[in-house]
């Protein structure tokens, strides 16, 4: 009796991607659940993983993932744009305003400054 082969990490990955394209974030989840256990110190997946979590409403899960992606790769724009989406939908407007201004100033994207200014719109 033959085992069969686990699959790799990247393997995992590009699963757990393919599904969340296809919309089936819980399923993705799962995949790249298993891609973190086995390489916990890339950046990429912890990303991923976050994507799927915010996908599905896990919101703090969400932001656990990717404030870890940003303890590996400090200078993720995307990191911090989407823990700042984590805390505007938990109502945490001032601290998501903290993570869309650093989003802004490492990438100034329209859809990063349209956050940060949706959010001081209502800050007041």
């Amino acid at each position: 009796m033959t085992q069969e082969p686990q699959p790799t990490t990247y393997d995992l990955y590009e699963q757990g991607r393919a599904r969340l394209e296809n919309g089936n974030a819980a399923g993705a989840a799962e995949l790249l659940e298993l891609a973190v256990e086995q390489e916990p110190e890339k950046a990429s997946l912890h990303e991923a993983l976050g994507r799927a979590y915010f996908a599905t409403a896990h919101l703090t899960w969400a932001r656990e993932q990717f404030e870890r992606a940003l303890e590996l790769h400090p200078t993720d724009d995307f990191a911090h744009f989407v823990i700042g989406r984590c805390f505007e939908r938990q109502g945490r407007l001032a601290e998501a305003a903290k993570y869309y201004k650093l989003a802004c100033a490492l990438a100034p994207r329209e859809d990063y400054t349209t956050a940060l200014a949706r959010v001081r719109d209502r800050t007041g």
